[in-house]
């Protein structure tokens, strides 16, 4: 297959049968944002001030250190301490539950292509909307982002697993109880009088936004241009060699044409960023505690129907972007598989594998038994089989070698690290996750 037939297979620029023609190399399309606007979003990202209790900051579960997730399978928000793999529960605040989904990469989510936000989708732009975004929480929290991008950060703030809190245990979590979000007196209120009461953060926001009172929006749009400017990533060896010819490795050339070829991993994982931003029920491991209201027992999680209520997206999830994929386990929307080899080995036959899931293969500090609630439900597992759209396929060892070297070559080392890094200090003067 030329490289040229590879580009068409790539951006997705054509269907049917690949073609010679010569295709060219299209860059990404990013927004720009005022340098002002950057600095203070990754103040804001690294600083606990917009946790309930002032513990937990975005990057506690998105760090460059474990390439913008946590490198655990569920973590632990509001009540842990530490980072990663090495966050405990805090014996004195310990944690209601585990967060119920794997903390997602940030890899190149301010590029205009992406558009439909979290595991399930629930925030998406919508152009039938006013405001173009569509939101749980509807017409409440619309209006005023400058993106869907913008909107998506400012959930983990009112969750009381992730930032806002237990019950009761501060004026954010209390304000979330009580259903009292986005209006006067409502959680992003309060975290926005924070930020205005903290003098450097108001000196920086009349830089960017003038002299103003700080709205919510303010800050999430802050955030959104940082998260766009830090994580790009366009630079991997697959880039160069799209951009350029640069060739690759012979295993990573042979695992390119399984990708787009034989084993068809482009049928979902196609377009620039390798994927269709679109949902697929693949019989993925259910762990953790769901994806459940609090007056709900079950431990589920059914994904993409949550949000719709349809029983045709029953356990479908949103198609993640492989960029950088080999450095952001676990993987899948419970982290339920620890390594790279082992998601792939998934995908040749998601029923088998399910069945035979060893939940080993998790990384879950603090493990507890109530996390393999679903695994030991045989109702709940033969739901996960039958909503499997992914047909059984063969391959070699040597065939899932050559993906996962091809997978590999995805990565952009800069774009790992971050553009910014992290900053010496915040403003608020709290400690920051290093």
């Amino acid at each position: 297959m030329s490289r040229v037939s590879f580009k068409a297979a790539a951006f997705g620029l054509i269907t049917g049968p690949l073609w010679a023609g010569d295709l060219p190399y299209e860059e990404p399309v990013f927004p720009n944002h005022p340098s002002a606007q950057i600095e203070l979003g990754q103040l804001l990202f690294y600083d606990p001030v917009l946790s309930g209790s002032e513990t937990v900051s975005c990057a506690t579960c998105h760090h460059p250190k474990f390439a913008t997730g946590d490198g655990v399978s569920l973590g632990l928000g509001d009540g842990g301490q530490g980072l990663g793999p090495d966050r405990k529960a805090v014996p004195e605040n310990l944690p209601e539950q585990r967060i119920p989904r794997n903390a997602p990469a940030l890899f190149n989510l301010g590029a205009t292509e992406f558009t439909v936000f979290f595991h399930d989708g629930r925030l998406e732009e919508d152009p039938s909307r006013p405001t173009g975004i569509r939101t749980p929480l509807g017409s409440e929290m619309e209006a005023g982002f400058a993106s869907a991008l913008s909107a998506q950060s400012m959930f983990p703030v009112l969750s009381p697993d992730e930032m806002a809190g237990h019950y009761a245990e501060n004026d954010v979590a209390q304000a979330v109880r009580q259903g009292l979000l986005t209006g006067e007196g409502g959680a992003w209120d309060i975290l926005s009088q924070r930020i205005e009461d903290i003098p450097e953060y108001r000196a920086r926001f009349d830089a960017v936004i003038g002299p103003k009172p700080i709205a919510f929006t303010d800050i999430s749009d802050a955030l959104a241009a940082f998260l766009d400017f830090e994580w790009r990533g366009v630079a991997s060896p697959f880039d160069l060699y799209l951009r350029n010819g640069t060739e690759m490795e012979p295993a990573v050339m042979r695992g390119m044409e399984l990708f787009y070829g034989k084993a068809d991993c482009a049928a979902c994982h196609s377009g620039r960023f390798q994927t269709d931003h679109d949902f697929h029920a693949i019989a993925m491991p259910q762990i953790g505690p769901g994806k459940a209201a609090r007056f709900e027992t079950h431990a589920q999680d059914t994904g993409r129907m949550r949000v719709t209520g349809n029983p045709e997206d029953a356990y479908a999830f949103r198609t993640p972007s492989l960029r950088n994929v080999a450095q952001t386990a676990p993987y899948g929307h419970a982290g339920a598989y620890a390594t790279l080899e082992a998601v792939v080995r998934h995908h040749l036959n998601p029923v088998a594998s399910l069945q035979a899931y060893d939940v080993s293969q998790a990384v879950m500090p603090g493990f507890e038994a109530d996390d393999l609630r679903v695994l030991s439900d045989a109702d709940e597992m033969g739901a996960i089989a039958a909503a499997n759209t992914l047909a059984p396929q063969d391959l070699s060892d040597g065939e899932v070698a050559d993906i996962v070297a091809f997978l590999h070559a995805l990565t952009d080392p800069q774009s790992v690290r971050g553009a910014l890094g992290v900053p010496d200090a915040v403003p608020s003067g709290l400690p920051i996750d290093r």
